[in-house]
């Protein structure tokens, strides 16, 4: 297997057993809680993570459809249970369900429902290579398309609407029009689908309060750094999410050096939920530029190794997945990092592998150990 990426991905997990311990102090505080509580489950769910993505990464390729399918029907099986749970094991909070609870574990299944996605369109895909051939009309192409977009349909019902979890949709509609670009669509289907999915987040905003609040808090904090804005694009009734101030001045308050690992200030109340939604303003905090460059650079260097062996797969299947797996990574990352530097509205995605968070950490690593067992058919 590629022991680049094995070995990469487990020094980023291990980070961010460091990162939680240290950001985590206020809410152990605010919850009077044990200081080890939050890095005593991260420690967990990353022992667990590596042994899984080990075992997965010397699997037989053969096993790999068995594995993707088992990911693909149980995470959907679990966003469909989750619905249906009374409220002791599935609690609501703003009016939306994400994780399943069972005494002290929590599960979010959208977390594994992602790339249980990316591996069925990967392998429909690849089956349907022969059909999915260059065609001169824009309608034959979306008639081909259309089962894929009856089942990111069906995704957004459960997760957008049901979970108001906007942000994992985005991910889900990006890395399906990444895989169908590498599958060579005609620029008609692309101007046609992107003018669609505008629509599609333009009619998700409007119909739920909450994202139209979070979208106005964001454009008031960007309305006066756009020049000759006329001033009837201008937002008056909203103030500045005070997240995105605080975030931004961690970011700033760290400098090149940063104020050193475990003297943070902004972490001490000013930032809620910093040790997973504004971990990267967190750690730039104590860190600085040069530490937070290098722990991207990490995960830069993983998603290259994941699209290394992507382009070094010859089984359509295996190949698509491992660039989706990739794009999954890369677009959770920008978002999150987009979002806590007010470049766009906060989306409540965490960051991959680095963020608090069992399901995540959990899941990536599974995604991440099937690449691993796809990486020993590459030819040397």
């Amino acid at each position: 297997m590629d022991r680049t990426l094995y070995l990469s991905t487990i020094a980023l997990l291990f980070f961010s057993i460091v990162s939680v311990y240290s950001l985590s102090v206020f809410t152990t505080i605010h919850f009077d809680a044990s200081p080890y509580t939050f890095v005593k489950k991260q420690l967990v769910a990353v022992i667990i993570s590596i042994i899984v993505m080990t075992i997965l990464s010397k699997l037989d390729i053969n096993k790999f459809n068995a594995i993707g399918f088992s990911l693909f029907i149980l995470s959907f099986i679990a966003i469909i249970v989750m619905m249906l749970l009374p409220e002791a094991y599935a609690k609501t909070t703003l009016g939306a369900r994400r994780w399943i609870k069972f005494a002290h574990i929590s599960i979010a299944p959208t977390e594994f429902f992602k790339y249980g996605f990316v591996f069925f369109v990967s392998w429909s895909l690849a089956r349907k290579s022969k059909d999915f051939k260059y065609v001169n009309t824009l309608g034959s192409e979306i008639k081909q398309a259309m089962p894929y977009f009856m089942l990111l349909i069906v995704s957004v019902a459960f997760i957008a609407i049901g979970q108001k979890d906007l942000g994992q949709v985005v991910v889900l509609s990006a890395v399906l029009m990444g895989l169908f670009f590498i599958s060579n669509r005609s620029k008609k289907f692309f101007s046609a689908i992107f003018l669609l999915f505008i629509f599609l987040v333009v009619l998700l905003i409007k119909y739920a309060p909450h994202r139209i609040d979070r979208f106005k808090g964001w454009w008031v904090y960007i309305q006066n750094s756009i020049p000759f804005l006329p001033d009837s694009f201008k937002v008056s009734d909203r103030t500045i999410p005070l997240n995105v101030i605080n975030s931004t001045g961690a970011i700033e308050n760290g400098g090149i050096l940063g104020r050193g690992l475990g003297a943070g200030q902004y972490k001490l109340g000013f930032l809620s939920e910093v040790h997973t939604d504004f971990v990267l303003a967190g750690i730039s905090e104590e860190i600085g530029f040069i530490g937070l460059a290098l722990v991207v650079g990490l995960f830069t260097f993983i998603i290259y190794r994941i699209f290394k062996i992507a382009a070094s797969l010859d089984n359509l299947a295996h190949k698509y997945f491992a660039y989706g797996v990739g794009m999954t990574l890369f677009l959770s990352f920008i978002i999150n990092a987009f979002g806590i530097s007010g470049l766009i509205p906060i989306k409540g995605i965490a960051v991959p592998l680095l963020s608090y968070g069992g399901s995540q950490i959990l899941a990536t690593s599974i995604a991440i150990g099937m690449v691993l067992m796809l990486s020993k058919g590459v030819k040397k």
